[in-house]
């Protein structure tokens, strides 16, 4: 995914969200498709998993973002250890007033940093589900709306790595995207090593020249424009299409959901919006569908040890799939 305008924030909230992109990339090389995608998700309100091998910026990334988005943002580092209550708060007892109080978690923020969240057990993993899903949390039966806008971006290793434990099914479907960071190229690399002899501190982003370039309230106009892109019913058929071909192929054991439909949607909207058009085209739907959908398919044992992956099945199905005119 990459669109190639580069323009000067303005008061255009498209503008100012197209910026963002740029401004990232003052601190990060060569991720723009994971840029890209975060603006999409944050366009949309959707949630983001970050998978990669240690070292390829998914922290910085995280962090710079919100430093171009001018918002707050909070990072739990999961570990084997950590309990629910630790991520979203618990109640505390008061002796001074004999009752308990709630004290708030690192989930009350606009961007929470779930960092290597497949290194905790799924029981802390699931601490997550009401405040993705609903955006609020409840303890001692009393629902706690979260600040607006809220997301998650979780950073995982990818599974092979010893020491994690697989997402439940149930927490994958909640993430909009599932981006793969890839290692740099060589020219990319050379870039990072330039940038950090040349005095770069990846903890120190404002020195780096990072800077807000839209705000809470830029992304809430550019949210209600994105809802305003049209798509034709030709287009949600071909949407519909696509998540059941997946249901029926012979390599899954699990299908993409109607969740997964309608993320599909949600995010070529975004997509279009972002290039500045006003309606949605196959095109947009084949540009988000690997990573809106990668991580809603399970596919057979047999077929994983014959070495077929996710990616290859929705190609699949992108080919075998009539396209609308």
């Amino acid at each position: 995914m990459s669109t190639t305008e580069t323009t000067t924030p303005s008061g255009d909230p498209r503008e100012r969200l197209v910026a963002v992109r740029s401004e990232v990339a003052k601190a990060v090389v060569g991720q723009d498709a994971a840029v890209t995608g975060l603006v999409i998700a944050m366009l949309v309100g959707g949630h983001v998993l970050l998978e990669g091998v240690p070292g390829v910026a998914k922290t910085l990334l995280v962090r710079s973002l919100a430093q171009a988005l001018d918002i707050d943002t909070k990072r739990v580092q999961f570990t084997p250890d950590l309990m629910p209550g630790d991520v979203t708060g618990s109640l505390v007892y008061d002796a001074r007033t004999t009752e308990f109080s709630f004290r708030q978690g690192p989930v009350f923020t606009n961007l929470l940093l779930a960092d290597e969240i497949n290194r905790t057990p799924p029981k802390t993993q699931a601490a997550l589900l009401e405040a993705m899903e609903e955006h609020q949390v409840s303890g001692d039966g009393v629902p706690r709306p979260l600040p607006s806008p809220f997301m998650v971006i979780a950073t995982q290793n990818p599974v092979e790595y010893e020491g994690t434990y697989p997402l439940p099914e149930a927490q994958l479907d909640r993430f909009l995207l599932k981006l793969v960071l890839p290692l740099p190229d060589r020219g990319e690399e050379i870039e990072v090593l330039t940038r950090h002899s040349s005095g770069f501190n990846p903890r120190d982003l404002a020195a780096a020249g990072l800077s807000a370039v839209a705000s809470a309230e830029d992304l809430a106009a550019a949210r209600e424009e994105v809802r305003t892109v049209g798509a034709s019913p030709e287009l949600l058929a071909y949407v519909v299409d696509l998540v059941r071909a997946t249901r029926n192929h012979p390599s899954v054991s699990l299908g993409v959901s109607p969740r997964g439909a309608t993320a599909l949607l949600a995010a070529a909207r975004a997509w279009a919006w972002l290039a500045g058009r006003s309606f949605v085209t196959p095109d947009d739907v084949k540009a988000l569908a690997v990573p809106t959908l990668r991580h809603r398919v399970a596919l057979r044992a047999e077929a994983q040890m014959e070495g077929v992956t996710t990616e290859a099945v929705i190609s699949g199905v992108l080919r075998s799939v009539t396209v609308p005119r």
